[in-house]
Parts: C-alpha cells; sequence; structure tokens
C-alpha cells in the first residue's frame, strides 16, 4: 500500500528533521566541561586587545619577522608579575599568532632572563639585545595597574631599533573572582 504524497513530504520532512532535533539534545560531559571564548570575560577581553594592536599594526610590519612578547608586569613594580601577567601575555600572543602573525615562544629559548615564577621579564634595555638575538621586527609589552575595583591594562608594540611605539591599546578588567585570584605574586 502507498501513502498519499502529503502523507509522504510529511514523513520525509520528519526523517530529515529528527536527526537534528536529537543532536541538539545531545550532551557529553565535553560539551558541559567547555566555556567557549566568547563566553570568558577575561578571555574575550585580551582577545579583544589583541585584535586592536593588530589592527594598528597593519602594513607596518613584515610579514618574515617574527614578534616577541614580554611578560605583562606589575607597573608599580616592573620586575614583577603576577598569574594574571602571565595569562594576559599567552592570550595575546596565541590571539595575535591566530591573525597570522609570527610569534616567538620565548619560554623554549634558553638565552632570555626568567626569573622564577615570574615569565619572560622585559626590561627597556633588554629589548633591543632579546630582538635583535632572535631577529624579532617587534616587541609586544605591557603592563597592568591594580585598583580596588578593577585592573588598567595597557598594551604596546614596540619597534625595538627606535624604541617607537607601533601600536598600543588601553582596557579594563573588573576586579572580581577570578581575575582578584590571579594577582597573587608567587
Amino acid at each position: 500500500m502507498r501513502l498519499p504524497k502529503p502523507i509522504c513530504a510529511v514523513f520525509r520532512t520528519a526523517l530529515l528533521v529528527l536527526p537534528l532535533m536529537l543532536g541538539g539534545c545531545a550532551s557529553t560531559e565535553e560539551d558541559t566541561n567547555y566555556t567557549s571564548v566568547s563566553a570568558n570575560a577575561f578571555v574575550a577581553a585580551n582577545y579583544r586587545a589583541a585584535d586592536a594592536l593588530a589592527a594598528q599594526l597593519k602594513g607596518k610590519l613584515a610579514d618574515d619577522k617574527p614578534l616577541i612578547m614580554a611578560t605583562v608586569v606589575n607597573i608599580d613594580a616592573l620586575e614583577q608579575t603576577s598569574m594574571l601577567g602571565r595569562l594576559v601575555s599567552e592570550q595575546v600572543s596565541t590571539r595575535l599568532a591566530q591573525g597570522g602573525m609570527k610569534m616567538l615562544e620565548m619560554k623554549l629559548r634558553n638565552s632570555v632572563y626568567l626569573k622564577r615564577n615570574q615569565g619572560e621579564l622585559m626590561l627597556t634595555r633588554e629589548i633591543g639585545e632579546v630582538a635583535s638575538t632572535h631577529n624579532a621586527q617587534a616587541v609586544v609589552v605591557g603592563s597592568y595597574a591594580e585598583t580596588r575595583d578593577a585592573i588598567f591594562i595597557n598594551m604596546k608594540v614596540i619597534q625595538p631599533t627606535t624604541n617607537l611605539v607601533l601600536a598600543g591599546h588601553d582596557y579594563v578588567l573588573a576586579k572580581e573572582g577570578t581575575v582578584r585570584s590571579m594577582l597573587q605574586s608567587y
């Protein structure tokens, strides 16, 4: 027995739509443990900062030379940082690399001064030497200032041979929860 065409069309549509509907209901442990970048304000803010720097750098850098990311440091003590400073550095560097910039991973280099639990700290006098050694055309530097309610972050891309600022971006993070816990110095 054949079904009428309208009923067949309904069944065909149901068969096509049913897997999509069931797929929307399926949930795995991985799905529940994964938070997208856009859902995390801290990561999203750092990615927006990197995007702003990248936009300002268009046409200013050579495609074949890398950049170096310095550790974002405490503005009141330039030789100190925190988990926050190190993580901001990691996320900005990652986002710049995602955008196609050549980023040198300094943790794999043994010629860069690493202070225990601080990261790749670079003072102004060291930038030119490190950049020259690694043939880097620019260095991304940053600092943060902590207040009772907020963290003010300043990021700059500096040309090491001239100390000229090629790009800069400032942003503010609310000092709450996770951000507050990342400020502990080690």
